[in-house]
């Protein structure tokens, strides 16, 4: 969504981009935030607080003529208000239209694959949360009338009868959620996935909805089809973190939307 609201702006008037180039130390945002300041407004945020204020400042007098150094240092402590003690350089580029195409492949973010099988209301729930995240998320439902007309830019929703089907051509590194209409398609599923992993062991998380008594179930019923207790401790069920309550769909959606972002932290830790 951000994006598309720059790239529309930057179709009627220039902007000077300001990205986060480097920073040490505690800072507001990580290194590529980035924020498109036009003459009224801006898209974008690198942060907030004084220093976006500033450069805010820095970038208006940029798009008015002003010339400078493409980087500048700016240190988070009295000075900009700003007691987070890290050092920010900042980069600011004049951008216009003929750019558009290059910059949405240069800002786009690097998003994590998701397998989403199942379109009730949890499962749109979560899309609603996953929409501004970084994820590119694969909706997948044995119904196809069950999707909206338009998802987040983010979300790709596919048809599949049966719905286990889509499971062998996942992207590799998919995190699967698992929540379809019916346990018997759940089941399915899951299955699909453990073989997937037996035999290429690329999917790093496998969440299936439900409770205790609904695994104890189908932990059962996976060891009747011949797989181990070993490949059946790679499926997490309940889903979500667990310090949340409540049963409404938005409340599980935060809750799993949460788990994944902290699954993240963990495979990609901050420099």
């Amino acid at each position: 969504m951000t994006m598309n609201l720059f790239t529309a702006r930057l179709a009627a008037e220039d902007a000077v981009l300001v990205t986060v180039d480097a920073f040490q130390g505690s800072v507001p945002r990580e290194s590529g935030a980035w924020m498109a300041v036009f003459g009224h407004g801006f898209v974008g945020t690198i942060g907030g607080g004084h220093l976006e204020l500033k450069a805010i400042e820095e970038a208006r007098l940029r798009l008015a003529g002003a010339g400078g150094d493409p980087v500048l240092r700016f240190a988070l402590g009295p000075s900009l208000g700003q007691c987070c003690g890290g050092v920010v350089q900042l980069r600011f580029e004049k951008v216009d239209a003929s750019q558009a195409s290059a910059l949405v492949r240069r800002l786009a973010p690097q998003r994590i694959p998701v397998a989403l099988f199942g379109g009730g209301h949890v499962g749109r729930a979560l899309v609603a949360a996953l929409g501004p995240l970084p994820f590119a998320v694969r909706w997948i439902d044995s119904r196809d009338e069950i999707f909206p007309a338009m998802p987040a830019d983010n979300v790709g929703c596919e048809h599949s009868d049966p719905v286990q089907s889509a499971v062998p051509d996942l992207a590799a590194g998919s995190h699967v959620l698992v929540m379809s209409f019916s346990h018997a398609e759940d089941l399915d599923v899951v299955a699909a996935c453990l073989l997937r992993q037996r035999q290429h062991a690329d999917l790093p998380f496998i969440g299936l909805i439900g409770s205790k008594t609904k695994w104890a179930t189908f932990r059962h019923r996976l060891e009747e089809r011949g797989f181990s207790r070993q490949e059946l401790a790679r499926v997490t069920c309940p889903i979500g973190l667990a310090g949340i309550k409540g049963k409404q769909p938005e409340v599980i959606a935060v809750s799993v939307a949460a788990q994944l972002l902290q699954l993240r932290s963990w495979e990609a830790p901050e420099k």
